[in-house]
């Protein structure tokens, strides 16, 4: 097998987000109207679009060399494909999703076993079914096109297994969750025949390498500022850094300046410390990648 490698970018929420991350490592995807085949800025990539429900059926048989899917699609089908990297991201935030069961609030299943001879109705139907088969737990499940949630306020099941980041849209249909059954995030995965190519095992891993940094760059930032050689000990001192700051001295002066790289949730409360510290002509500035 040669380049160009088949890549499957997943339709649905997770489109934009995927894009918005491949731009941030350094490829810039086109999709035109409805097209299923967007252009990709690498000529040894070719990119289709494809359902993450059906990615890694896709990636098992060939179709595609590789492709980015969620974990939860990958139980549901069965599927034999190497995972190549976990990427923690979504549409909504940079955290794990949850497969969870929920009832209506008033409902009086409290446990798993509660469920024996009831209805759920969910999108992941073989996984939850496996899972309760594990657990001898006789329950009837059916496949939901869509508005699940809808499903247990009408009466048309017991109970529902939904995907959910933050919970909010389930408690906001007045249901409650009883049980996490899985937890689940995006995933680089390769189909066994091209991952033994070595072209396009390298082109696999310059991809996961390079989404992995985006991603991480994502939760940093970069932070300069100029110090007094009299302030200088107690800056550097605050500065948290993935090695240790960097500090140059400035031209002709006994100021420095100072830069290292700080998690974004620290930045905020950094800043004012650093101020009352002695730092003057601070920058914070984003990162595309930290590899």
């Amino acid at each position: 097998m040669t380049l160009p490698l088949k890549l499957g970018v997943p339709k649905g929420s997770l489109q934009n987000a995927t894009i918005a991350l491949f731009k941030r490592s350094g490829w810039t995807i086109n999709v035109n109207g409805r097209s299923y085949f967007p252009e990709i800025d690498d000529d040894t990539i070719e990119c289709a679009i494809c359902r993450a429900q059906e990615m890694s059926r896709y990636v098992e048989n060939g179709t595609l060399d590789a492709g980015l899917t969620g974990k939860d699609w990958i139980a549901e089908n069965c599927s034999d494909v190497h995972v190549v990297q976990d990427l923690i991201y979504s549409k909504v935030s940079a955290r794990p999703a949850r497969w969870v069961l929920a009832v209506p609030y008033d409902s009086n299943v409290k446990t798993l076993e509660d469920l024996k001879g009831k209805k759920i109705a969910t999108e992941l139907v073989e996984y939850t079914r496996r899972f309760f088969g594990e657990r001898n737990i006789d329950v009837k499940v059916e496949f939901s096109w869509g508005a699940t949630e809808a499903k247990v306020v009408s009466g048309l099941a017991d109970a529902i297994v939904e995907v959910t980041e933050t919970g909010s849209t389930i408690k906001a249909h007045g249901l409650r969750i009883i049980y996490e059954l899985m937890q689940t995030n995006t995933q680089l995965i390769v189909n066994h025949e091209a991952w033994k190519d070595p072209a396009k095992r390298e082109k696999i891993e310059q991809i996961a390498l390079l989404l992995q940094g985006a991603l991480r760059g994502e939760k940093l930032v970069g932070i300069k500022m100029n110090v007094s050689q009299k302030n200088l000990e107690t800056v550097v001192n605050l500065l948290p850094s993935l090695n240790a700051p960097t500090v140059s001295p400035l031209y002709q002066s006994d100021w420095f300046a100072v830069e290292s790289v700080v998690d974004t949730q620290v930045v905020r409360d950094l800043i004012p410390r650093l101020l009352r510290a002695g730092a003057e002509g601070i920058i914070e500035y984003p990162l595309n990648k930290v590899v």
